[in-house]
């Protein structure tokens, strides 16, 4: 228990003074190793992890789910999301902002990234919020709060990363992940109209759209409906696993980028390029995390952690909300990723020891880490909403935040204590 104790700070340590988290874990890890089993050991150890942990079939996922969003995001498929939900919800007070989320939300079914649906969302919305005069802390909330949603909603790589970590089913992961996502957007559309009500000049009414526009609108967003019915349809329906659905997907994206005419060569290799760094990225921190766990393991930490809980007298709802606890405070000092690839190997075997549902426990992690993307000082969406937004003081974004923040709060909570909800599409779809 010391000995992995040492470890888990020195690895939070390492990551807090930002050494990469691929090499603070695996070192971590290693230099563990070494000191329990000797050094020549540890490094036999470590070429062996690293073999294993890169030559799962479901890594596949990774890569091919990368791709699929930045063919999407290059092909500049956001406008038209953002401009079919304005049409429908904009002529209402604070329609815009509710117009952002949905959007948001629509972009992170076929996207999987945080960071770039509030890149690509954010260019093409808040000029338009700017335009009909929506306070600078509503309009920037919004964008920041709703792009969390690409990290819960379909095809999400930071599910991907925690089922390959677990051994959880990632098809299931993603049906589970499905209602929450909903509950996510239908709490940040009541932060909206909470904001609202409070501040009514904060959001002027927007002018009605058409039919004929609305329809229009509609027309243009059918191919990535499509795409999304097509990639998660499939998975839910059982027609192919998640894998392959990646390479569907991937596919497919590509195919509707080339049909739009928005794909020149220039386009296609810097999509390539981007898509080749992070899933490099990525996989080496799955490396780094599988020779950590694999640290932590050998230590018997988590015999020692569980039978600490279970002596303790704290119910599991009671032990379950401590670790959410421990999970908002690290939010906001870590990112996501970090956050789960450190934790994830202490927790996991707590709460399955409890007797709790692994895939249950797989979607409560990744909305806590949404509350943690919008949360200060480190909440990585308001610094991204910052970097679009240079005019916005960043104090005027975190005032903004707070409604929504408290949204994801109670969405933790009801998550956290109903577990059904989390689980009522895995087990009436497998």
């Amino acid at each position: 228990m010391l000995l992995a104790g040492t470890g888990f700070i020195a690895s939070l340590l390492l990551i807090f003074l930002r050494v990469p988290i691929a090499l603070a874990l695996g070192v971590t890890g290693y230099v563990g190793f070494g000191h329990i089993i000797g050094w020549n050991q540890a490094g036999s150890m470590l070429a062996l992890m690293a073999r294993e942990s890169t030559m799962s079939y479901g890594l596949v996922v990774i890569p091919l789910f990368i791709l699929m969003g930045n063919l999407v995001a290059g092909a500049g498929i956001s406008g038209d999301l953002y401009r079919a939900a304005q049409a429908w919800f904009g002529h209402r007070r604070g329609g815009l902002a509710t117009a952002t989320v949905m959007s948001c939300g629509g972009f992170a079914a076929v996207c999987g990234s945080s960071v770039a649906t509030v890149v690509t969302i954010g260019k093409v919305a808040l000029p338009s919020m700017r335009k009909y005069r929506y306070a600078d802390r509503l309009s920037t909330a919004s964008v920041a709060a709703g792009a969390t949603l690409g990290i819960i909603i379909p095809p999400s790589i930071i599910l991907v990363i925690y089922g390959i970590l677990t051994e959880t089913h990632i098809g299931m992961l993603y049906v589970a992940g499905f209602i929450p996502g909903l509950l996510g957007m239908l709490g940040y559309v009541l932060a909206v109209q909470w904001s609202v009500w409070r501040r009514p000049e904060s959001a002027p009414v927007a002018e009605r759209a058409g039919r004929g526009e609305k329809i229009e609108s509609l027309k243009r967003i059918w191919p990535i409906c499509a795409l999304f019915v097509l990639v998660i349809g499939g998975i839910y329906g059982g027609f192919f696993t998640a894998a392959e659905a990646s390479g569907i997907g991937a596919f497919g994206a590509f195919l509707l980028a080339w049909s739009m005419g928005r794909l020149t060569w220039r386009t296609l290799h810097d999509i390539l390029a981007d898509s080749a760094l992070t899933s490099a990225m990525l996989i080496a921190m799955l490396i780094g995390a599988s020779v950590f766990t694999e640290f932590l393991n050998y230590t018997g930490a988590h015999d020692g952690l569980l039978a600490l809980v279970n002596n303790s007298g704290l119910p599991p709802v009671g032990v379950v909300l401590l670790i959410c606890a421990i999970y908002i405070v690290l939010g906001a000092l870590m990112e996501e990723l970090s956050m789960i690839l450190l934790t994830v190997p202490l927790f996991f075997p707590i709460v399955i020891g409890l007797g709790y549902d692994p895939v249950w426990f797989g979607v409560l992690v990744v909305v806590l880490c949404e509350l943690g993307m919008i949360a200060p000082p480190v909440g990585v969406n308001l610094f991204v909403v910052r970097s679009i937004a240079r005019e916005v003081p960043l104090t005027t974004i975190i005032r903004g935040i707070v409604p929504f923040a408290m949204a994801n709060i109670v969405r933790i909570f009801i998550l956290a204590v109903f577990p059904a909800i989390s689980l009522f599409l895995p087990r009436l779809l497998f």
